[in-house]
């Protein structure tokens, strides 16, 4: 054990004082927030409004095409004479509406945007729609209140009583989860693998191998690489949540009293008693304290300590694997041929997630999928925010151990064989033939 703590430091250590570690530890936070604010300024300030000129030969729309922030409208008699002029006349493009009302076209020097396409096309579509209803002598009021959705409340039943279920809230938590367990396996898992090869490149393998086992030394840097990744990852998680509250409360100390007004406006289009009402329904609210309500009434404590698991253990799971894979090779152009069998599972498993999992999470695959240890680290932490049985999750985290227990016995006699065979390609021949050499 003294020899594995001696591994672990000095993989820790010497990937932790590296100037690339803290600048892309302190970094990455700043970025994904400047990137974040960036993308939000653009969208908000960039936009340019096009001058549409129209030419309307049904008669249907003219005067009542009203536009927008992004659209503006200009009506013409002529199509011809529009068609010649209105790129010289400084309009962006041309609406050509026939009286038929069909084959309506939109005409440009440049492709129309696929957004300001879409706003005139409903814009053309509900003028359209009220004048049909009004000549069918149907009340437009009356249809729309026929046609209101009707909202389904998903509850679940528990022993204290009844609750809401959240489920986008649950979605969002555990694929969230689910994803950075996937990266971070990914990510780091690599890291394991490009370190045995270097080792073995340099042959400064050999001088080690005299003092340490194989498997001592396979471990030491799986362990050691793996708290560099969790000590990036909780410094990312702190730096992240201080950048966001402070950029949080700067933003809401300077939109609060536009908020305020764009909400006075809203209600005083509600008259009497709705107005009222409506107040009291939205009140203050902010759209994120609703979210985080609905994240608090999730089983947060359990879903904390089963991501810790499964994020430490499906790391050591398929670090020993990538380790295995490092040993066999000469160089990282060589790790194709292994990697794809090695990394199927997850990806296989983080593509049911998005659809076969998320959609019924109490299906039989997806409980199997939570069982299997190559593939419970994604499946159960989809299916854990929305309520997995005790008996499940102890069952799985009970596979979990024996999965990484023989992952590990597995990958270290292939590692102690390949980590000191050069110059020749590795075969899956050649390494069953590893995996069966005596000590």
């Amino acid at each position: 054990m003294n020899k594995i703590f001696l591994i672990v430091k000095r993989e820790y250590l010497s990937r932790v004082k590296k100037k690339s570690f803290l600048m892309l530890t302190f970094l990455v936070p700043v970025f994904i927030m400047a990137m974040m604010g960036l993308i939000g300024y653009l969208a908000v300030t960039q936009g340019e409004k096009k001058k549409v000129q129209v030419v309307d030969e049904s008669g249907w729309f003219a005067n009542k095409l009203k536009g927008s922030k992004d659209v503006e409208y200009a009506f013409a008699t002529n199509y011809a004479d529009a068609k010649k002029t209105f790129i010289k006349n400084g309009y962006d493009y041309l609406l050509h509406i026939p009286a038929s009302l069909t084959d309506i076209q939109l005409l440009g020097d440049k492709t129309p945007g696929a957004m300001n396409t879409g706003k005139i096309e409903d814009e053309l579509t509900s003028i359209a729609r009220t004048r049909r209803l009004n000549e069918a002598h149907i009340d437009s009021a009356v249809l729309a209140s026929a046609q209101r959705a009707i909202a389904v409340e998903p509850k679940q039943i528990t022993e204290t009583g009844e609750k809401d279920a959240h489920i986008w809230a649950a979605y969002g938590v555990g694929y969230a989860c689910a994803i950075l367990i996937y990266l971070t396996i990914f990510l780091y898992g690599v890291q394991v693998m490009r370190g045995v090869i270097e080792e073995k490149v340099s042959r400064i393998v050999e001088v080690i191998i005299s003092s340490v086992k194989p498997f001592q030394l396979m471990l030491g840097k799986i362990i050691g690489i793996g708290m560099v990744g969790i000590t990036q990852f909780i410094l990312w998680i702190t730096l992240t949540m201080v950048l966001s509250t402070t950029a949080g409360s700067l933003f809401s100390g300077n939109k609060a009293s536009s908020i305020q007004q764009v909400q006075t406006e809203q209600m005083a289009r509600v008259s009497g008693q709705q107005a009222s009402a409506a107040m009291a329904a939205t009140g203050d609210e902010n759209p994120i304290t609703g979210i985080l309500q609905k994240i608090e009434s999730l089983p947060v404590v359990t879903i904390i300590c089963c991501f810790l698991f499964y994020f430490l253990f499906g790391y050591l799971l398929y670090s020993a694997l990538f380790a295995a894979v490092g040993s066999a090779v000469d160089n990282e152009t060589e790790t194709q041929q292994f990697m794809l069998p090695v990394t199927l599972p997850l990806v296989f498993t983080f593509i049911l997630s998005q659809t076969v999992i998320i959609n019924n999470p109490d299906s039989t695959l997806a409980v199997v999928l939570s069982i299997i240890p190559f593939t419970s680290p994604i499946a159960m932490m989809i299916r854990i925010p929305f309520g997995v049985p005790a008996w499940q999750i102890a069952a799985s985290m009970g596979s979990m151990i024996i999965g990484f227990l023989f992952t590990t016995w597995v990958a270290a006699r292939i590692y102690r064989v390949g980590i000191l065979m050069y110059g020749k390609k590795a075969s899956y021949k050649e390494l069953a033939k590893w995996f069966m050499y005596r000590e």
